[in-house]
């Protein structure tokens, strides 16, 4: 199954069981400007595409890079995208802004 079959097959409960969160702290609120990087809490056991594709599938944005960490908690993601205004954007939709 290539990656763009992936992305077609999530659907939005798949997309939402990987989507916790967003963490917001004061250093990730200044990422949204600074890096255009927007940091979730998502499943133990989500890949770096699983997380693209969910974050295209709940929010329409397509994510340039994504980064993980295992924290107490939990997994972050810290998701960037081609540039501070469709990040700020999302963070607005999602209620960080």
């Amino acid at each position: 199954m290539s990656s763009n079959d992936k992305a077609r097959a999530m659907d939005a409960d798949t997309a939402a069981r990987i989507m916790i969160r967003p963490y917001v702290t004061e250093r990730t609120f200044e990422m949204v400007e600074s890096e255009a990087k927007i940091c979730f809490i998502v499943s133990r056991t989500a890949t770096k595409h699983e997380i693209a594709d969910a974050i295209k599938t709940l929010y329409g944005k397509t994510a340039r890079d994504v980064n993980t960490a295992r924290t107490i908690y939990g997994k972050k993601a810290f998701v960037q995208f081609e540039n501070a205004e469709v990040a700020r954007d999302l963070a607005t939709d999602i209620g960080m802004l």
